[in-house]
C-alpha cells in the first residue's frame, strides 16, 4: 500500500545546492538523475514524491560544518548576520534557478500559487513545488521585496533562520538547551507577520526563538506552522518545540512537519546518520499525541541536514512508510501524513 502513496515534503534546500553547485549545468543533473544529494526528479517520480516546499536560504560568509553538531553538549558561534543586499543577490539567483528548473521541466515541474493547482499538479504526475524563504533577511525593511516576492510565486516564509536579521531571533546552534534563547520579534516583524496574513502567505516558526514564537501566536491570524521542527521533550535542542508550543499550535488547529535531520531527532543532539529510523516514530507519535492526526506531515530537511542512513534520500520515503505501517499506522493515517495534512493546512493559509 505505502508504494501507491503520493508525498509532500514540507521542507528541503534543494535550491542551496543548485547554488552553490560550481560543477556543470545543477539543472539538467536534477532532471536527469545524476544530481548528487537527496533529491532528484527521477528519484522523486520513483519515490512518489510529487509536492513540496522548496527553500530559498541565503548562505552565511563563514562556512559552516555540520558535523560541528558533535558531542555531549556544543554551542556553535552563529554566522554573522547579512545585510540585505548580500542577501538579496543570493535569493535571486536562486529563484532563477527554480524558475529555469520550471521551464527545462518541460511540464514535469509546476511552480504553484495555491492550493488547488498543488493538488492538479499531483495528481497529473508532476512535481508541485512551492517557493519558501528560510529566512527573511532578503526583505527590505519596507517590505517592497515581499511583495515582489509574492508576485513571484513565495507562499511560505520563515522570518528567521538562527542567526538573527532586522525582523526576529532564531534559536542558537547549542544542546541542550531550551527555545527561550533572546528577544522578540522587532516592530518591523511584527510588520512582516501582519503582511504575510494579508498576503495568503504561511508564515513558519521553525529556527524563530520562543519569545518570537509567542509573539506570532499573538499576533496571527492564520494557523500556526512549523515547517521543520520536533519535539523538544524528545530530544532538547533549541529548534525542537516544547509541549506549551505544541499545544498552542493545536489550538490554532496548525501543523508541524517532522524533520528528519538527526540532531533533531536523537536524544543526545547528535548530527549522525547512524541513527535508527525508530527516533523518527517516537517523534511522529508525540506529534498525533499532542497535535492530532490532522496535525502532522513531513518536513524532512532534505538537502540541508544529515539523516538516518536507513533513510538515506528521498527513495527512503516509501520504506519509512512501511516502518510505520508496521507500528500500527492505518492506511488513512498514513495518506494524511503523506500529504493530505500539508495540503489542507496550505489551503487554509495560502488559499
Amino acid at each position: 500500500m505505502t508504494q501507491n502513496l503520493s508525498f509532500f515534503d514540507g521542507h528541503n534546500d534543494v535550491l542551496l545546492r543548485f547554488y552553490l553547485d560550481k560543477d556543470g549545468d545543477p539543472i539538467a543533473k536534477f532532471l536527469n538523475g545524476s544530481a548528487k544529494g537527496h533529491i532528484n526528479l527521477p528519484q522523486a517520480r520513483d519515490a512518489g514524491l510529487f509536492g513540496g516546499m522548496f527553500a530559498v536560504f541565503s548562505p552565511s560568509r563563514e562556512p559552516f560544518d555540520l558535523k560541528a553538531l558533535q558531542g555531549a553538549s556544543y554551542d556553535v558561534p552563529l554566522p554573522s548576520a547579512l545585510d540585505v543586499a548580500t542577501a538579496q543577490a543570493s535569493a535571486l539567483k536562486q529563484i532563477s534557478l527554480l524558475f529555469r528548473l520550471e521551464a527545462e521541466s518541460n511540464g514535469a515541474i509546476v511552480v504553484c500559487r495555491d492550493a488547488a493547482q498543488i493538488r492538479s499538479t499531483m495528481q497529473q504526475g508532476s512535481l508541485a513545488i512551492v517557493l519558501h524563504m528560510e529566512g527573511a533577511c532578503a526583505i527590505d525593511g519596507d517590505l517592497a521585496a515581499l511583495d515582489v516576492l509574492y508576485a513571484a510565486g513565495l507562499r511560505s516564509l520563515g522570518p528567521v533562520w538562527s542567526r538573527p536579521n532586522h525582523f526576529a531571533h532564531g534559536v542558537p546552534l547549542k544542546f541542550p538547551s531550551p527555545p527561550d534563547t533572546g528577544e522578540g520579534l522587532s516592530e518591523l516583524g511584527r510588520d512582516l507577520v501582519r503582511a504575510c496574513n494579508r498576503l495568503g502567505v504561511l508564515i513558519d516558526l521553525s529556527h524563530l526563538n520562543e519569545k518570537g514564537f509567542w509573539d506570532i501566536a499573538k499576533l496571527s491570524t492564520a494557523p500556526l506552522v512549523a515547517t521543520h521542527s520536533n519535539v523538544h521533550a524528545i530530544c532538547p535542542t533549541p529548534r525542537n518545540l516544547t509541549d506549551r508550543q505544541l499545544d498552542a499550535i493545536r489550538e490554532t488547529e496548525g501543523f508541524v512537519g517532522l524533520n528528519f535531520a538527526t540532531s533533531y531527532l536523537r536524544p543526545d543532539g547528535q548530527m549522525r546518520a547512524d541513527t535508527d529510523v525508530e527516533w523518527m516514530v517516537r517523534h511522529l507519535d508525540a506529534l498525533i499525541e499532542k497535535l492530532g492526526e490532522n496535525g502532522v506531515g513531513l518536513g524532512s530537511d532534505f538537502d540541508g541536514a544529515i539523516i538516518p542512513a536507513a533513510i538515506g534520500d528521498v527513495r527512503g520515503l516509501p520504506r519509512f512508510f512501511e516502518v510505520l505501517q508496521k507500528h500500527g499506522y492505518n492506511e488513512n493515517l498514513l495518506k494524511r501524513i503523506a500529504s493530505e495534512n500539508w495540503l489542507s493546512v496550505l489551503e487554509r493559509t495560502i488559499g
